[in-house]
């Protein structure tokens, strides 16, 4: 089995799908949202501005 960068942590919707990503790496938050044919990638941020940040474990 290949390494997995990235964890889905969370998931809602079936046809407007929106997910958060974390990257096993760095910790940081991805929110990933689909919507038909077209969906996009960003990275999450708290209330300034940063990135949110999951502790990992290495």
């Amino acid at each position: 089995m290949a390494y997995e960068r990235f964890i889905k942590t969370y998931t809602q919707g079936v046809t407007n799908v929106t997910e958060i990503w974390v990257d096993k790496q760095t910790g940081v938050n991805y929110v990933f949202h689909m919507s038909g044919y077209a969906g996009g990638l960003t990275p999450l941020l708290d209330k300034d501005g940063k990135p949110v940040i999951t502790p990992v474990n290495n």
